[in-house]
């Protein structure tokens, strides 16, 4: 299993509009070949930062399956307009 792992900063004061856009957007996700469970947490800290956390059954799962779908392509629209800057997405895997 991989753990995708996104630290989402989300440009001030749009945190209600990206919460909606991505309860949309979880159901594209979810549907993807691959995809095991997600989880989007808030920090309490620091207004409109998010973490999003995707288990993967493999990392082509993500990187190619996914962001190589037409379905990707409205994640983005839905979503890639909300951050800045723009995430950095990293993968872990349990030792």
């Amino acid at each position: 299993m991989i753990l995708e792992v996104a630290m989402l900063n989300v440009k001030a004061d749009l945190s209600v509009d990206f919460e909606k856009a991505f309860n949309e957007a979880q159901k594209i996700i979810s549907s993807m070949d691959g995809y095991i469970s997600h989880q989007l947490k808030k920090c309490l800290e620091v207004t409109d930062k998010y973490i999003l956390l995707v288990n993967w059954e493999t990392l082509e799962a993500h990187t190619e399956g996914f962001r190589g779908s037409a379905e990707y392509q409205d994640w983005k629209k839905l979503l890639h307009h909300f951050y800045e800057p723009f995430p950095i997405v990293e993968h872990y895997v349990e030792v």
